[in-house]
Protein backbone atom coordinates (compact mmCIF):
# COMPACT_ATOMS: atom_id res chain seq x y z
CA UNK A 1 0.00 0.00 0.00
CA UNK A 2 1.23 3.76 -0.93
CA UNK A 3 1.71 5.66 1.60
CA UNK A 4 -1.29 7.68 2.76
CA UNK A 5 -1.99 11.24 4.06
CA UNK A 6 -3.95 12.40 7.25
CA UNK A 7 -4.78 15.90 6.70
CA UNK A 8 -7.20 18.65 7.98
CA UNK A 9 -10.30 18.69 6.40
CA UNK A 10 -11.89 21.48 4.29
CA UNK A 11 -15.17 22.44 4.12
CA UNK A 12 -15.53 20.28 -0.01
CA UNK A 13 -13.84 17.17 2.29
CA UNK A 14 -16.63 17.46 4.71
CA UNK A 15 -19.21 17.36 2.21
CA UNK A 16 -17.43 14.07 0.36
CA UNK A 17 -17.22 12.69 4.11
CA UNK A 18 -21.14 13.00 4.96
CA UNK A 19 -21.86 12.28 0.87
CA UNK A 20 -20.41 9.33 1.53
CA UNK A 21 -21.78 7.37 4.88
CA UNK A 22 -24.78 9.28 3.53
CA UNK A 23 -24.44 7.00 0.55
CA UNK A 24 -23.38 4.13 2.56
CA UNK A 25 -26.26 4.65 5.31
CA UNK A 26 -29.08 4.51 2.40
CA UNK A 27 -27.58 1.38 0.24
CA UNK A 28 -28.73 -0.35 3.48
CA UNK A 29 -31.93 1.39 5.32
CA UNK A 30 -33.86 3.43 2.73
CA UNK A 31 -34.56 7.30 3.81
CA UNK A 32 -37.91 8.19 5.19
CA UNK A 33 -37.64 11.59 5.29
CA UNK A 34 -35.40 14.78 3.75
CA UNK A 35 -31.33 13.91 4.32
CA UNK A 36 -31.58 16.79 6.91
CA UNK A 37 -34.25 19.51 8.06
CA UNK A 38 -32.96 21.78 10.33
CA UNK A 39 -34.84 23.10 13.57
CA UNK A 40 -33.08 25.91 15.10
CA UNK A 41 -34.74 28.48 17.19
CA UNK A 42 -34.06 31.04 19.53
CA UNK A 43 -35.83 32.93 22.26
CA UNK A 44 -35.25 36.70 22.91
CA UNK A 45 -35.88 39.27 25.45
CA UNK A 46 -37.94 42.49 25.05
CA UNK A 47 -34.12 43.92 24.12
CA UNK A 48 -33.25 41.53 20.76
CA UNK A 49 -31.11 39.37 23.33
CA UNK A 50 -30.97 35.78 22.44
CA UNK A 51 -31.78 34.27 25.93
CA UNK A 52 -32.96 30.98 25.10
CA UNK A 53 -32.25 28.77 21.83
CA UNK A 54 -31.89 25.07 20.68
CA UNK A 55 -30.38 23.61 17.46
CA UNK A 56 -31.81 20.36 16.52
CA UNK A 57 -32.92 18.60 13.30
CA UNK A 58 -34.93 15.66 11.77
CA UNK A 59 -32.59 13.26 9.86
CA UNK A 60 -33.91 10.44 6.76
CA UNK A 61 -34.83 8.34 8.86
CA UNK A 62 -36.99 10.59 10.89
CA UNK A 63 -35.19 10.67 14.40
CA UNK A 64 -35.24 14.37 16.15
CA UNK A 65 -31.56 15.14 17.02
CA UNK A 66 -31.22 17.64 19.61
CA UNK A 67 -27.69 19.17 19.52
CA UNK A 68 -27.65 21.79 22.02
CA UNK A 69 -30.45 23.15 24.06
CA UNK A 70 -29.26 26.38 25.83
CA UNK A 71 -30.75 28.98 28.13
CA UNK A 72 -29.28 31.97 29.65
CA UNK A 73 -28.52 31.89 33.37
CA UNK A 74 -30.95 34.40 34.44
CA UNK A 75 -33.98 32.57 32.52
CA UNK A 76 -33.09 29.23 33.84
CA UNK A 77 -35.75 27.77 36.09
CA UNK A 78 -38.09 29.88 34.06
CA UNK A 79 -39.75 27.40 32.06
CA UNK A 80 -37.68 28.28 28.49
CA UNK A 81 -35.92 25.40 28.46
CA UNK A 82 -39.60 22.88 28.55
CA UNK A 83 -41.25 25.20 26.22
CA UNK A 84 -38.15 25.27 23.74
CA UNK A 85 -37.55 21.20 24.10
CA UNK A 86 -41.43 21.01 23.62
CA UNK A 87 -41.99 23.44 20.31
CA UNK A 88 -38.94 21.62 18.64
CA UNK A 89 -40.70 18.13 19.65
CA UNK A 90 -44.04 19.55 18.26
CA UNK A 91 -42.64 20.72 14.81
CA UNK A 92 -40.68 17.45 14.33
CA UNK A 93 -44.28 15.08 15.02
CA UNK A 94 -45.94 17.51 12.47
CA UNK A 95 -42.89 16.70 9.99
CA UNK A 96 -43.11 13.01 10.95
CA UNK A 97 -40.55 12.48 13.31
CA UNK A 98 -41.51 9.62 15.76
CA UNK A 99 -38.37 10.05 17.90
CA UNK A 100 -35.90 12.11 20.21
CA UNK A 101 -32.51 11.89 20.67
CA UNK A 102 -29.70 13.65 22.83
CA UNK A 103 -26.70 13.60 24.91
CA UNK A 104 -25.84 15.54 28.12
CA UNK A 105 -23.74 15.71 30.89
CA UNK A 106 -24.61 15.28 35.01
CA UNK A 107 -23.74 18.94 35.55
CA UNK A 108 -26.19 19.98 32.68
CA UNK A 109 -29.64 18.87 32.24
CA UNK A 110 -30.12 15.13 33.19
CA UNK A 111 -33.43 15.99 35.93
CA UNK A 112 -34.59 17.95 32.86
CA UNK A 113 -34.83 15.58 30.30
CA UNK A 114 -35.77 12.79 32.96
CA UNK A 115 -38.71 15.27 33.73
CA UNK A 116 -39.69 15.99 30.20
CA UNK A 117 -40.24 12.33 29.43
CA UNK A 118 -36.79 11.49 27.82
CA UNK A 119 -35.32 7.93 29.07
CA UNK A 120 -31.77 7.47 30.28
CA UNK A 121 -30.26 4.73 27.42
CA UNK A 122 -26.73 4.67 27.91
CA UNK A 123 -23.89 7.07 29.36
CA UNK A 124 -20.19 7.11 29.09
CA UNK A 125 -18.86 6.82 33.33
CA UNK A 126 -16.16 9.45 34.24
CA UNK A 127 -16.36 11.70 30.94
CA UNK A 128 -15.13 14.29 31.95
CA UNK A 129 -13.24 12.96 34.82
CA UNK A 130 -15.54 12.89 37.90
CA UNK A 131 -18.89 13.05 35.96
CA UNK A 132 -21.13 11.09 33.25
CA UNK A 133 -22.10 11.73 29.77
CA UNK A 134 -25.94 11.08 29.12
CA UNK A 135 -27.54 9.67 26.66
CA UNK A 136 -31.64 9.93 26.43
CA UNK A 137 -34.32 9.39 23.63
CA UNK A 138 -38.00 9.78 23.73
CA UNK A 139 -40.61 8.26 21.52
CA UNK A 140 -42.35 11.24 19.83
CA UNK A 141 -45.47 8.80 18.47
CA UNK A 142 -46.45 7.43 21.61
CA UNK A 143 -50.33 8.35 22.68
CA UNK A 144 -48.88 10.32 25.52
CA UNK A 145 -47.05 12.57 23.28
CA UNK A 146 -49.84 14.71 21.72
CA UNK A 147 -48.50 17.01 19.15
CA UNK A 148 -49.82 20.81 19.87
CA UNK A 149 -48.45 21.81 16.66
CA UNK A 150 -50.13 19.36 14.82
CA UNK A 151 -53.29 20.31 16.27
CA UNK A 152 -52.97 23.56 15.57
CA UNK A 153 -52.06 22.51 11.89
CA UNK A 154 -54.92 20.57 11.57
CA UNK A 155 -57.63 23.19 12.96
CA UNK A 156 -55.95 25.69 10.51
CA UNK A 157 -56.82 23.18 7.89
CA UNK A 158 -60.74 22.46 8.69
CA UNK A 159 -61.35 26.54 8.22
Amino acid sequence: MKELNIEPCTSENAVAIIKGINTFNLSKVAATADVWTPLDFVIKSETGKEIAGILAGVGYWKGLEIKILWVADEYRNTGLGTVLLNHVEDVAKAIGATIAMLDTFDFQAEKFYLKNGYEVIGEIQDFPPGHRRIYLSKRLDSPDTQCQYCLILQNKSSI
